[in-house]
């Protein structure tokens, strides 16, 4: 199933997309695609749902992000072994971990607000994870059976916040704005191999990130089990599981950055297309 929201911000109604693209209104089955929802239990619901039975939505409303209530938004950093060589870095050892507030959540075509001061606002196109059952201690064998399912998420970055005002990384990654999820959650039964998804990036329609989830150095299952080991993850939260090669950052000879007018648009196999305008805060 995709599943989506749809509406003004703060007030969005859940919905399924059908085989032919429509959004299908589900608020009269169930209140948001959040919490319980989330669960095998609730998606296999929705599955025995007539689908011709639910109204089709005949505007052409905002997608809001795709899942709603979420509790934390983590995000791993330096995952890809390829974003990893064009950084400078090595490879680390273990899972680079660091959060985004949720106030960052917002639509896939929602615009993209530069804070004030912003000087290096950055593009990651990744693959997001949504947890679907509450786990703690999970086994890197079992842990993709607590996954409600994947989405698009660009993890947009204050590179200059990131890395010249002491602290941590979350203070460049956490500004309003710079987590666009969705268009829709693609339960995991439809994706046949997470590790084998190709996804791209352009900017003002030129292509700057192309990559594909087989170049993660950590897996999803191994995410999963090791975020398990330090604290329980619970339905409606999200992992952002890291960008391939591309952003600005590592632009030759110098970095590139966005500015005000710039339009993103980025995809990922099966999980949807996203766009956003670039405004700058005053």
């Amino acid at each position: 199933m995709k599943l989506c929201r749809y509406g003004a911000p703060g007030e969005e109604k859940p919905g399924l997309i059908d085989d032919d693209g429509n959004i299908r209104d589900l608020s009269p089955h169930v209140p948001d695609i959040a919490g319980n929802i989330l669960s095998d239990s609730g998606l296999d619901r929705l599955r025995g749902l007539d689908v011709n039975t639910l109204s089709v939505v005949q505007t052409n409303p905002r997608f809001g992000p795709c899942v709603g209530a979420t509790g934390k938004f983590m995000c791993i950093g330096l995952n890809y072994s390829d974003h990893a060589a064009e950084t400078g870095a090595e490879p680390p050892e273990h899972p680079i971990l660091f959060m985004k507030a949720n106030s960052a959540i917002v639509g896939p075509n929602d615009d993209v607000v530069m804070p004030r001061g912003s000087k290096a606002t950055d593009w990651e196109v990744e693959l997001g994870v949504v947890i679907g059952t509450e786990c703690k201690y999970v086994s890197e064998a079992g842990a993709l059976d607590y996954v409600a399912g994947y989405c698009t998420i660009n993890d947009v970055s204050e590179r200059d916040f990131q890395a010249k005002i002491s602290g941590q990384w979350t203070k460049g990654k956490s500004c309003d704005t710079f987590g666009p999820t969705g268009p829709w959650l693609v339960t995991r039964d439809e994706i046949e191999d997470v590790q084998n998804l190709d996804m791209w990036l352009d900017v003002n329609g030129k292509r700057m990130q192309t990559g594909n989830s087989k170049t993660m150095i950590f897996t999803i299952a191994q995410i999963i089990s090791h975020l398990s080991q330090l604290f329980t993850l619970h339905p409606g939260d999200i992992i952002s599981t890291g960008t391939p090669p591309g952003v600005g950052l590592g632009m030759k000879p110098e970095p590139v950055y966005l500015k005000e007018g710039d339009v993103m648009e980025l995809e990922i196999a099966g999980l949807g297309r996203q766009r956003q305008t670039v405004k700058a805060d005053t």
